[in-house]
């Protein structure tokens, strides 16, 4: 990681440093404690801030910038809570781009209405395309242009940044229920896997968590058959049928091999 992008790490971990007040300038002595003015609070300081969450990387000017979506504080229209946003090149280093988000900020101003939050865009300039280099964000947020639809950049998961290649093995499976719009903690069964396609019954539980048998809690589970492609990110889900056999998935994937599907059982609710 370069420099900067450490330094912004000790920063946010450590505590803002001061870098004025909102007049700019700093108040100092028995003024900033409101001894010698008769009482009087100075104005919350400005400090540098890293943004509350980064929410997406692209490119633009042909590869060359990045944009980064940041969240930041947010108040009422007429109170600045947030200044400065910069975005800069840190480092490139070993195939992956470090680049930093900052701002200034008072909002741990309460009072002032800095309470809630807004999504700001900060530019970024590589001096040369990105390539296929990844992109590292204030040394957390990864992003990678592989498997990723230009011009944005895919955000690198428990998958890491290569998705696992489709193969008929259990890792590989992991990552296709992972992907799939469907509810945590998806239990799946594989019933059929090739080089091309792969076929996966997913099974979600329904209803109250029930204790001991026999104290009258009915509850049971949602079973929905998935069919996959294998694509260069990975395996992608195109279908979904719960017919017995190859009936109806063949007039939706008429590619779809007859053995895949040839001896799938009905689906019913379990």
């Amino acid at each position: 990681m370069g420099v900067f992008g450490a330094a912004l790490v000790f920063l946010v971990g450590c505590g803002s440093r001061t870098v004025g007040t909102a007049t700019g300038v700093e108040a100092t002595g028995a003024a900033a404690e409101g001894g010698a003015t008769g009482g009087a609070v100075a104005a919350p300081a400005w400090t540098l801030s890293a943004p509350i969450r980064i929410d997406g990387v692209r490119t633009t000017d042909g590869g060359r910038s990045l944009v980064v979506g940041a969240e930041v504080p947010d108040g009422p229209v007429d109170v600045d809570c947030v200044r400065d946003l910069r975005g800069a090149l840190d480092t490139v280093e070993h195939g992956t781009v470090y680049v930093s988000v900052t701002y200034e900020s008072r909002s741990q101003d309460r009072e002032a209405g800095c309470t809630g939050t807004r999504r700001v865009e900060a530019k970024v300039d590589l001096g040369e395309p990105l390539g296929s280099r990844r992109v590292m964000v204030n040394s957390w947020n990864v992003y990678t242009p592989a498997g990723a639809t230009p011009p944005a950049l895919r955000p690198c998961d428990e998958n890491g940044c290569d998705p696992t290649p489709p193969r008929c093995t259990p890792s590989s499976y992991r990552q296709a229920v992972d992907d799939t719009d469907i509810p945590k903690h998806t239990n799946w069964d594989e019933r059929g896997c090739d080089e091309t396609w792969l076929v996966l019954d997913l099974s979600t539980r329904m209803g109250p968590a029930c204790g001991d048998a026999g104290d009258g809690c009915a509850s049971g589970s949602i079973t929905q058959r998935w069919f996959y492609r294998a694509e260069p990110s990975g395996w992608q889900a195109v279908a979904m049928n719960g017919e017995a056999g190859c009936t109806g998935i063949r007039e939706v994937l008429p590619e779809l091999p007859e053995h895949l599907c040839a001896s799938l059982p009905r689906l019913g609710r379990g």
